[in-house]
């Protein structure tokens, strides 16, 4: 994950109960049967910021990227020349050029940018925070769970999880990656464009900024190969639906104003969604994939939830990022701070690269997004997600209604 880690002591003994693991994951295996359509319904993304096109040219940045006219005055206002931003300008991460306000979010598309070596190459971030801030509310946090080993989700991945995907990103250290989930639109039936991860796969948090060319994968490695066999996959066997770009990103205010390096204040905060769009075509994402999640915001009693099950692409050691895992176990609470809100912790062996992943539980026998990854310890033995609530609702309804028709 590009994520904060947890060090903890070990805990003992908690018994988990036997996993509903068959219902989870048949609820979850959506087939997408806009995979077997057109080239136009496998086209990948490209609409930044309001962007109506990226002009002629590939490469790492070939071509003239078109942009609005109130992005680019948003671009200008703060220093930056939006004709060099796509030839480079875009790796000036000088603190006076690095959009930080919730409303100054701008992704301009570089066509061409995420090529699938550059997609192989992109690397999580591990972060750590003390032992003595991870036990900071032991009277409230449960027990460490027993770590559950991740397994490999089925393939194709278009058949078993369809709407699980890649988040790559750049940031200061470089190109980065974290999962992400096509979730529902409820103001949009059908057509959704919405993509829920992790706050600090799209901004750095207090003091940092805006990430930068955020483009969406579903199903990527679709048929979950090695390094060396992608090497010669077709371009539908690395992206069967292409790179979706997000055009706008909304985060918490908590996760801009208090997440750090390590989590900090903003960890139960840890939250975002994506409104990403098409290359060509007219298809929204919801359509192109062929399935997409409801997300519950009720933000139920870990002790209400029998089985949460975790996805997501991890990739550091022992895992590359190429292949898609997944952890099922029942959910304990974590506690940070006695003034924060608790978080979900399931046990879980997924490493850097999961940040961002959906944590899905099924009701009445319908899958529904209830967390995503966010922190985990050094140990790679557990994973936390925060509690979906009114405040996630509220950010995910915004979204919605102010950029899901477009």
């Amino acid at each position: 994950m590009r994520s904060t880690r947890v060090p903890s002591t070990r805990r003992g003994g908690r018994r988990r109960t036997v996993l509903a693991a068959t219902g989870l994951v048949a609820a979850l295996a959506l087939t997408a049967t806009a995979c077997n359509g057109s080239d136009d319904d496998k086209a990948g993304g490209q609409a930044g910021a309001g962007a109506s096109q990226a002009a002629d040219g590939g490469g790492d940045g070939g071509g003239k990227v078109q942009v609005p006219a109130d992005i680019a005055d948003k671009l200008k206002k703060h220093g930056i020349d939006v004709d060099k931003w796509q030839n480079g300008g875009w790796k000036n991460w000088d603190k006076d050029k690095w959009l930080s306000e919730a409303k100054d979010f701008v992704n301009p598309v570089i066509e061409g940018l995420w090529k699938p070596e550059r997609m192989k190459s992109a690397k999580e971030a591990n972060k750590t925070v003390s032992t003595k801030d991870a036990a900071a509310d032991t009277g409230v946090s449960d027990p460490e769970p027993q770590p559950v080993k991740a397994q490999a989700e089925k393939t194709p991945y278009h058949d078993n999880a369809a709407p699980v995907g890649k988040v790559f990103f750049d940031s200061p250290e470089g190109s980065m990656v974290c999962s992400g989930t096509v979730v529902k639109d409820v103001n949009h039936p059908g057509k959704s464009n919405l993509v829920w991860t992790a706050g600090h796969c799209v901004h750095a948090g207090k003091g940092g900024g805006w990430y930068r060319n955020i483009a969406f994968v579903p199903a990527y490695n679709d048929l979950g190969k090695s390094e060396s066999e992608l090497s010669n996959a077709s371009a539908s066997e690395i992206a069967p639906y292409g790179a979706w770009w997000a055009d706008w990103a909304s985060t918490s205010n908590e996760w801009i104003q208090g997440g750090s390096e390590s989590g900090g204040d903003g960890a139960p905060y840890d939250y975002a969604v994506l409104h990403v769009k098409p290359e060509s075509g007219s298809k929204s994402l919801e359509e192109t994939v062929g399935a997409a999640l409801d997300v519950d915001f009720s933000a139920p009693s870990a002790t209400e939830v029998n089985t949460m099950g975790a996805w997501g692409y991890p990739a550091a050691p022992p895992f590359n990022g190429l292949k898609m895992f997944k952890c099922l176990d029942r959910p304990g609470r974590l506690s940070l701070t006695p003034s924060l809100p608790t978080m979900y912790r399931i046990g879980c062996t997924m490493t850097g690269g999961s940040s961002g992943g959906g944590w899905f539980r099924v009701v009445n026998g319908k899958t529904e997004l209830v967390s995503n990854t966010s922190i985990g310890p050094v140990t790679n033995t557990w994973l936390a997600g925060p509690q979906l609530g009114k405040e996630a609702e509220g950010l995910y309804q915004n979204m919605s209604k102010t950029y899901g028709g477009q």
